[in-house]
């Protein structure tokens, strides 16, 4: 009985000294509302910020934006055509999603069926949203054509 209990007091012991991993994973704190808005100014986005006093916070204003993707003058593309043009209009919007230029687009129900799809557009000015939105092939090929509005939002709310 002795020696049973010897080997679990030991058993017990040696599992308890097992390697310990330790949590390597490093938490980095967001910016303060201040670096935040300097970083935005030094990148060149137009911006203003208010306090809310029912949410106790800066609200950071952001103008972003928003591309209508139209219905352009050139639809007449075989299907062979028309499915190669779509392939690469939902390639360019996911590369512009991959690199942050764009921050949501998808299609758009629209009872006229004028407007096909938007995409918001998080860059510094409509120049550069103006270029990216031209370098999609559906609006190359003239399948769509883009209207461009700015949209003033709170940086960083999430759609619900």
């Amino acid at each position: 009985m002795k020696i049973t209990f010897t080997f679990l007091a030991l058993v017990l012991l040696l599992s308890c000294l097992s390697k310990v991993e330790k949590n390597t994973s490093t938490v980095t704190a967001s910016p303060s509302k201040a670096q935040q808005i300097a970083d935005l100014k030094a990148n060149g986005f137009e911006i203003f910020d208010y306090y809310d006093n029912d949410i106790q916070d800066t609200v950071i204003m952001q103008k972003y934006f928003l591309a209508f993707l139209n219905t352009g003058p050139n639809r007449s593309q075989d299907e062979e055509e028309a499915t190669k043009i779509q392939r690469g209009h939902r390639t360019h919007l996911g590369r512009m999603y991959k690199l942050g230029y764009a921050d949501i687009s998808g299609p758009l129900e629209d009872s006229l069926g004028i407007t096909q799809g938007i995409t918001i557009y998080n860059v510094p000015n409509l120049a550069t949203a103006d270029s990216l939105v031209r370098l999609d092939p559906a609006v190359q090929s003239g399948k769509l054509v883009v209207d461009i509005k700015p949209l003033w939002a709170g940086k960083g709310f999430a759609l619900r």
